[in-house]
C-alpha cells in the first residue's frame, strides 16, 4: 500500500512576518480561508507550537503533536529576529545559514534536523497522513525524502498555507510541491 503525506505549512503570524526565530508561543494572525479544503486522513500530526496547532484547528483538523516534528532549534537565538542576531552574532549566523553541520549556540544543526525528521518520515504509515509543520520541518522532509544534499535546505522556499505532497512506499518518495490549499 502507498503512504500519502500531505504537509501543510502554517498560516502567517507575527514571528514569521518579523523573521523571528520561533519560540513556539506565537500564533497565527487569522484563521485560514481554506477550511474544509483538505482530504480525509487516517492520521493528523503537528509540529509542536501554537502556530501549527492553531492552523490545524482553523483547517478543521485535530491531530497529535509529534516531538520529532519540532522546528529547528535555534538555541540562544530563539525569540530574536534575524536582524538582531546579525547585529550581535553575524559571523555565526552566516555560518549557520551556509554550513549544514554548524549549530546555533545551544541549538541544532540543519543536518541534525534533517536526520530527526528523516527518522520520523520512515515511520509514516500507509494511507493518508496530514502533517501541519513548520517551514523548516517541511524543508527537512523534502531534503530527506529526495536524498538531496543537506546544503539545499535553505534554498527551499515554503510559502504560508501551502500543501506539499509526498507519496510512496518502501522509502521511495515522489514529490508534488506547494499547491495552494483548496486547489487541485
Amino acid at each position: 500500500m502507498t503512504s500519502r503525506l500531505l504537509l501543510i505549512s502554517p498560516a502567517i503570524g507575527p514571528a514569521l512576518r518579523e523573521a523571528r526565530f520561533y519560540d513556539g508561543s506565537s500564533s497565527i494572525d487569522e484563521a485560514p480561508a481554506a477550511t474544509g479544503a483538505l482530504p480525509k486522513a487516517a492520521h493528523v500530526v503537528l509540529s509542536p507550537g501554537a502556530r501549527c496547532r492553531d492552523t490545524a484547528e482553523a483547517l478543521g483538523q485535530r491531530g497529535v503533536t509529534a516531538a520529532e516534528l519540532a522546528p529547528l532549534d535555534a538555541g540562544q537565538w530563539r525569540g530574536r529576529t534575524l536582524a538582531e542576531v546579525a547585529a550581535t552574532d553575524g559571523e555565526a549566523l552566516t555560518r549557520w545559514l551556509t554550513d549544514p553541520d554548524y549549530a546555533a549556540p545551544d541549538g541544532e544543526s540543519v543536518r541534525d534536523v534533517c536526520a530527526r525528521v528523516g527518522h520520523w518520515l520512515a515511520s509514516v504509515p500507509d494511507g493518508r497522513t496530514i502533517a501541519v509543520v513548520e517551514p523548516e520541518v517541511l524543508r527537512a522532509t523534502v531534503v530527506h525524502a529526495l536524498a538531496l544534499p543537506t546544503g539545499t535546505f535553505w534554498r527551499l522556499d515554503i510559502p504560508p498555507l501551502t500543501a506539499t505532497e509526498l507519496s510512496g512506499r518502501s522509502g521511495r518518495w515522489n514529490l508534488r510541491l506547494g499547491r495552494a490549499l483548496g486547489g487541485e
